[in-house]
């Protein structure tokens, strides 16, 4: 009999959406190249029935919601939960935002592994009742689960307020080493080779975005600045404080979805700026180690574990500007740290040793084992 596993928690596969999707695809077609019986759970638009199908060898179970935006999200999530309680297979939740739906899957005796993401509710965009939902299902999930995932050490740190240490694993997120994305595809941006920083981050106050562009624009730099992600000025107050910080260095080209052209941005950058201020190990950060992007990241624990001391790091806008001051002309030192942030993620962060050290959890959680 193949080990079976069932993957909650994202939209389903193919990746679309973000990185707990990214994650799963590549999780489940490695199990599957490995000889499991992979089951993800899809969300779907629109009204009807459950539909099963297979792609790439992994099974669908796709479940229709007729209602958009979080709520939608929720519904999904019960849904899923209550058909995978129905068998008796190990689980894998991918993050803790419905997790008090897992307590249906612990009545029912089946074993789930909960990866517990980041800190959500300490989040600045989300208001009290969004905080304390997250906070209750913080809670809930860590007890609820039968084992924890956490992808920092900060985050596995963070979690034993609700249990003791044995009870997490501490496995990090990965990224495939970027070997393409020549500097053509930066054309159509009118951008070349180095000759430009990057940002790519949701425009929330905890990614630093206004720092890191304030920073930027007080004085003439050598390059520009190209900050990846969707703004809505007219809606949104801090979306606008943003851009009317930016000088007309800062290029605002909107969130691009094409894989080719984000892997050359990170690639021929001159630096990489991550203002994350919450969370674990952010998808973003991996991704532009495995380009060799020189990194410039906000001063916390969390980005200190995955980047390492060959990174530069800033505390506020006095401190990233400082940093690019130093720099930006370093041709010298920009070099040496894409060379070490290319080691670094070689010896820690690539799928197939994440990929290894999840095979390895889930096998010790298989029912009767």
């Amino acid at each position: 009999m193949k080990p079976v596993v069932r993957i909650l928690g994202t939209r389903g596969v193919p990746a679309a959406h973000g990185g707990f999707e990214t994650f799963a695809e590549y999780l489940a077609l490695y199990l599957v190249e490995k000889g499991w019986r992979v089951v993800v759970y899809c969300q779907e638009e629109g009204k009807g029935g459950i539909v099963n199908d297979t792609w790439n060898g992994i099974e669908r179970v796709r479940i229709p919601v007729d209602i958009s935006g979080a709520k939608g999200t929720v519904l999904f999530d019960w849904l899923a939960t209550r058909h995978a309680a129905a068998h008796r297979d190990l689980c894998l939740t991918l993050g803790y935002n419905t997790a008090i739906f897992c307590t249906w899957l612990r009545i029912k005796g089946i074993p789930n592994l909960i990866n517990m993401d980041g800190i959500e509710w300490k989040r600045q965009k989300w208001g009290l009742v969004a905080k304390t939902w997250f906070w209750l299902n913080e809670m809930i999930g860590a007890k609820i689960g039968n084992h924890l995932i956490a992808d920092n050490p900060g985050i596995k740190t963070h979690l034993t307020r609700w249990v003791a240490a044995d009870k997490i694993a501490m496995i990090a997120y990965g990224a495939q080493a970027c070997h393409e994305g020549g500097p053509q595809a930066l054309e159509a941006l009118g951008l070349d080779h180095q000759g430009y920083a990057l940002v790519i981050a949701r425009p929330e106050p905890e990614n630093s975005v206004l720092e890191i562009v304030r920073a930027f624009s007080r004085v003439r730099r050598s390059c520009r600045l190209v900050v990846l992600g969707h703004f809505q000025p007219a809606s949104n107050d801090y979306h606008q404080s943003v851009m009317q910080a930016a000088s007309d260095q800062v290029m605002f080209p909107g969130a691009i979805y094409d894989k080719a052209v984000v892997q050359a941005l990170r690639r021929h950058c001159r630096v990489y700026l991550h203002g994350h201020q919450v969370g674990g190990t952010n998808p973003s950060l991996v991704e532009a180690l495995g380009s060799g992007s020189p990194v410039i990241a906000h001063d916390n624990p969390f980005n200190r574990w995955v980047a390492g001391d060959d990174a530069r790091y800033f505390a506020d806008e006095a401190g990233c500007a400082v940093r690019l001051d130093e720099l930006l002309e370093d041709t010298d030192t920009l070099q040496a740290m894409r060379e070490a942030h290319l080691a670094r993620f070689a010896r820690h962060l690539t799928w197939p040793i994440i990929l290894k050290q999840y095979e390895e959890l889930l096998q010790r959680w298989l029912p009767g084992r």
